[in-house]
């Protein structure tokens, strides 16, 4: 039968000779003094030198003569010697050796005090256990979520040794595959910030090491001697001398995503296979985070490269001539569609600069990679730029030949200055006219027809010349500027009209400017609303300067 508990009251007195024998626990009977008046033998095993007539103090643990103590201090009341009617306290709890034991007092005869000594060895580490269970739950939970909030590598492996270094460890190193000759590392001291650097040494040398960066299972702690470790390994801010090293491997996605280093001083344990076991749960999301990261970056390098090749390039003054572009992508979040423009400088100055201005069917990715294939095209055909016609049946016939289905209108220019004008040569393939904004504020719209390029097996298109003269600008625009959709109900084009009416407000403006004050009008006439591509392309006949000397000195003079 249990013994009684903290709520208990005694109002009996207790036998107290040989009724202990059989108890199925240690029991121990002690007078207010201290001193063990008997024991039974289970009581007499466990605890050395216990005895009848010895002092708790001298003999049993001292959690337990330090309880009784305060016990019978508590249980002293005057005139009574039994302990009569005396609640029981609560049990207190120690170790004896490695056992973990709850002891219960309660009152017994001539007022001495009986200790029942429960094991509870097995529910103290079952408690431990899942109190740790908890802990470590609680920090892979934390761990994941920091490690998976960025996908930029570097972040993640200072993040992956700072939380490594906190929990794990006093000390932790992230190394992640050579890129060259050396290898990123990222260092972190327990309570301190983490740090990045490159080592130019070779892994072989920490022992395990190699072999994690090849996604290998990890060896055992104990086989890594702490004294014979390189000294890059140290990070900066570990006093004391390392007494325990683990190594295990980051795994990846099929790629190993690099290594994780444990330090532990030396006035700690060693590594326990629970705790080698529990880091290596810590590196698979560590690793699961530094792969996706590595992905991405290599995602974005590949699409860098591509996307240099479809973004439209940066205009400027060629062979005398002002060329100014502009460009805004359906999509806030894109930054290629399906318009674009190219110039392509003549040779010298008197041959003819190629300027093309399109518009693929669609918009998105799937129009981009179709334009890059045009542009790719046109470029080619460039050595062919005096003969718009040929170049555009070229071109039909590649688009008819590929897989897209998709199809194009187009604009060709070929320009060229004599001496202060600017003579253009203009051919549509079912692309809106241009316009020639003149010096008076006029605006002229170029008459040229032609049919679309990818979509008919044969195509027709007429060339119109034009003259501008100084300070003059010719405009190439696709109809997502004309299109555009807004206003004051946020359903109006923006259409032909508005834009000439524009244009002319940009009389005698430079080409950067003209692009700049139509992109702004038709950005403003959208607001928020939706919206195809919008290129646009400025030719402008530059105002030339005559110089001549007045008075010993040199002035610039503007004529048109």
């Amino acid at each position: 039968m249990a013994p009684p508990k903290e709520t208990a009251t005694i109002t009996h007195e207790q036998p107290t000779s040989g009724v202990w024998v059989t108890a199925p626990y240690p029991v121990l009977v002690a007078d207010r003094c201290g001193t063990v008046v008997e024991a039974n033998a289970a009581a007499v095993s466990l605890i050395d030198g216990l005895a009848a007539g010895t002092g708790l103090a001298d003999t049993a643990p001292s959690w337990l003569a330090r309880a009784h103590a305060d016990f019978a201090a508590a249980g002293a009341v005057p005139g009574r010697t039994d302990g009569e009617g005396i609640a029981a306290p609560a049990s207190v709890r120690g170790h004896i050796g490695d056992q973990s034991f709850e002891a219960h007092p309660s009152w017994g005869a001539h007022g001495h005090v009986v200790w029942w000594l429960v094991d509870d060895t097995d529910q103290r580490l079952a408690e431990a256990a899942l109190t740790t269970e908890r802990e470590r739950a609680t920090f892979l939970a934390e761990a994941s979520n920091v490690l998976m909030a960025s996908l930029n590598s570097e972040r993640c492996m200072l993040a992956t040794a700072r939380l490594a270094a906190r929990y794990l460890a006093d000390a932790a190193i992230v190394v992640t595959p050579a890129s060259g000759r050396t290898m990123p590392i990222a260092h972190a001291v327990a309570g301190q910030e983490a740090t990045r650097v490159l080592v130019a040494d070779d892994p072989s040398l920490v022992p395990g090491l190699s072999e994690a960066l090849q996604g290998f299972p990890p060896v055992p702690s104990r086989w890594i001697d702490p004294a014979a470790l390189p000294a890059w390994m140290l990070p900066e801010g570990f006093t004391g001398t390392i007494g325990a090293v683990a190594v295990t491997p980051l795994p990846g996605h099929g790629v190993p995503a690099g290594a994780l280093i444990l330090l532990r001083s030396s006035g700690r344990a060693e590594f326990s296979e629970s705790e080698e076991l529990f880091a290596r749960q810590f590196a698979a999301r560590a690793g699961a985070a530094l792969s996706a990261a590595r992905l991405y970056a290599e995602q974005s390098d590949i699409t860098r490269t591509l996307m240099r090749d479809l973004l439209p390039p940066r205009l400027h003054r060629v062979n005398g001539v002002e060329f100014a572009g502009g460009y805004q992508p359906a999509g806030a979040r894109e930054r290629v569609g399906g318009d674009f423009y190219d110039v392509h400088p003549g040779s010298t100055d008197a041959d003819p600069s190629l300027v093309v201005l399109g518009d693929v069917c669609g918009k998105g990715l799937d129009a981009a990679v179709l334009t890059g294939k045009i542009r790719n095209t046109l470029q080619a055909l460039t050595p062919m730029a005096d003969d718009h016609v040929k170049m555009l049946r070229l071109l039909n016939g590649a688009l008819l030949n590929s897989h897209h289905t998709r199809f194009a209108t187009l604009v060709l220019a070929s320009v060229v200055r004599t001496e202060n004008q600017v003579r253009l040569r203009l051919t549509s393939a079912g692309h809106p006219a241009p316009l020639v904004v003149r010096n008076d504020g006029t605006v002229e719209e170029v008459t040229t027809h032609g049919t679309l390029v990818g979509a008919l097996p044969h195509i027709e298109a007429g060339s119109v010349e034009v003259q501008l003269q100084p300070g003059e600008t010719c405009l190439l625009y696709t109809d997502g500027v004309t299109e555009a959709r807004g206003g004051p109900m946020g359903d109006e084009l923006f259409g032909e009209e508005r834009l000439a009416r524009a244009l002319s407000g940009c009389a005698g403006m430079p080409g950067e400017a003209v692009v700049e004050r139509i992109q702004m009008l038709a950005s403003q006439w959208l607001r928020d609303g939706r919206h195809d591509d919008m290129a646009l392309v400025a030719i402008t006949a530059p105002r030339t300067t005559h110089l001549s000397a007045v008075n010993g000195h040199t002035r610039g003079r503007y004529t048109a």
